[in-house]
């Protein structure tokens, strides 16, 4: 496997795999967090143009995507019952979605660690797989965020800076 920027040609395949992880978080008691449209076309246009948008590609084969900010998160200013791992510069994944059951999610979320070391993220509380994914690749819980909408978030860090993920 491998990671690259999404292209403008891979939008498509990439709102697919987005519909299907919407489907699956809903199939396993995660209804509320991406709801019926998040994220929006338009919103992953706008990553994509960014240049912040990655795909995972197996055997030349979309089968993740998430999104890579390396600039402080806005929401991550404010945590609550408890606190980061250190103040250091960061980067935070989102919008985290693969193809299931083939540790595609481990593999990109180890690429983040490994590439960047000091690595933030947040999920529903109902997301269990994700945060299931989070333990395993080492981050720890951190405390709690609150998205602009006023959305309660688990926030989770992975400092591994110059160490294997």
């Amino acid at each position: 496997m491998e990671i690259q920027k999404t292209k403008l040609k891979d939008l498509d395949t990439v709102m697919e795999i987005y519909n299907e992880a919407r489907q699956f978080m809903k199939d396993n008691g995660n209804p509320f967090q991406w709801g019926d449209n998040h994220p929006s076309r338009e919103l992953i246009n706008c990553d994509i143009e960014k240049g912040i948008s990655y795909v995972c590609i197996d055997s030349g084969e979309i089968v993740g995507v998430f999104c890579l900010l390396t600039v402080a998160e806005p929401t991550y200013e404010k945590i609550y019952n408890g606190s980061w791992l250190n103040d250091k510069p960061y980067v935070t994944i989102h919008r985290l979605a693969a193809i299931g059951g083939r540790g595609i999610a481990t593999f990109c979320i180890n690429w983040c660690i490994r590439n960047f070391g000091n690595v933030r993220a947040d999920t529903h509380k109902d997301n269990i797989p994700m945060q299931k994914v989070f333990s395993k690749t080492g981050f720890k819980q951190c405390g709690t965020i609150y998205l602009a909408d006023g959305t309660e978030r688990i926030a989770y860090q992975n400092n591994m800076a110059n160490k294997e993920a």
